[in-house]
């Protein structure tokens, strides 16, 4: 049970989650988690050097995949899903699923998920943050291709978020790495443990979300069944895909651990913005968040677990 315990309180704070979901209301849970990831990067930018940010810049092998399966290979499978959903591209679910498809990677879990695994964090950190900025992009272009239906963004909120959360700490850190550096490596296990508490949060935040809106009361168990099964195989076939890959091009293990954590995670913060900017008010929010809510569990849960194995390997030094 100490080696599963990572995996065991991820499960406690579903529970919880189910059991209290108004916690997010007794405390500020959004601004703790976005201060958390903010946070989390400024130690990661403590214990980067510029030379180790700049071999994953150019660790292009691993970021082909990993756009190249974000982006094309998860679409394509969810318009290969097309035939499962008797209205065809009417069918509100399917439309769901191939949001969920064209979304890019999560940012603070999958580079923790890295970083617990032992992977290569310098290019799980570029590809991360590139993903983010490449589905604003990319998403809403699958979108009018394949829904035909014309979509906006704020750019200019999207790219402030993504600088004030994510880039402007990790720089900070950088700056000051050669100045605190050696003290954010001296405490790593803590600041792992920090890590972690976050993604716990996360975990929760998104959780209760779920139980408090009751978004499953109006979908059908049979539904809800067909989507966790289409899910869990879509996370399989490409997380054992990559793998492949990566064998194939002979990757080492650092690199094969990034492509599969970055190249099979899915945002749920880009994909409920989605949502609201191609749907608007009108949409059956519960109904297209179905999927995304499905995949974001099944993917913590699972690369948890796989990180938790990977982590055990012994290093080679």
């Amino acid at each position: 049970m100490r080696s599963h315990g990572f995996i065991l309180t991820i499960f406690l704070a579903i529970i919880a989650a189910y059991l209290f979901p108004g916690g997010t209301e007794l405390l500020p849970l959004k601004s703790i988690t976005d201060v958390g990831i903010g946070l989390i990067f400024f130690f990661y930018g403590l214990k980067l050097s510029p030379a180790e940010f700049k071999q994953g810049f150019m660790n292009y092998k691993v970021h082909i995949i990993i756009h190249l399966t974000t982006f094309i290979v998860f679409p394509l499978l969810c318009l290969l899903c097309l035939p499962l959903f008797k209205d065809g591209l009417e069918s509100e679910l399917w439309i769901a699923l191939f949001i969920l498809g064209t979304l890019p990677s999560t940012v603070s879990s999958s580079v923790v998920m890295v970083a617990l695994a032992k992977g290569n964090l310098p290019t799980a950190i570029f590809n991360a943050s590139l993903s983010g900025l490449i589905g604003i992009i990319a998403t809403p272009l699958w979108l009018s291709f394949v829904l035909e239906k014309s979509t906006d963004f704020d750019f200019l909120i999207v790219l402030q978020k993504l600088f004030i959360q994510i880039i402007a700490p990790l720089i900070l850190g950088l700056i000051l790495q050669r100045y605190l550096g050696n003290i954010a490596r001296k405490y790593g296990k803590q600041l792992s443990l920090f890590d972690k508490t976050t993604i716990l949060l996360i975990i929760y935040s998104s959780f209760s979300n779920s139980f408090s809106s009751d978004i499953f009361s109006s979908i059908a168990w049979i539904d809800i069944l067909k989507m966790s099964a289409i899910v869990f195989i879509l996370f399989f076939v490409v997380y054992f895909s990559l793998e492949g890959i990566s064998n194939l091009l002979k990757l080492n293990t650092e690199d094969k651990i990034t492509a599969q954590f970055c190249g099979t995670k899915k945002s749920l913060v880009h994909g409920t913005v989605m949502l609201r900017v191609v749907f608007g008010a009108s949409a059956n929010s519960g109904l297209m968040l179905l999927p995304i809510m499905l995949y974001h569990s099944a993917q913590l849960i699972l690369i948890a677990w796989f990180a938790e194995k990977y982590s055990k390997r012994e290093l080679k030094i």
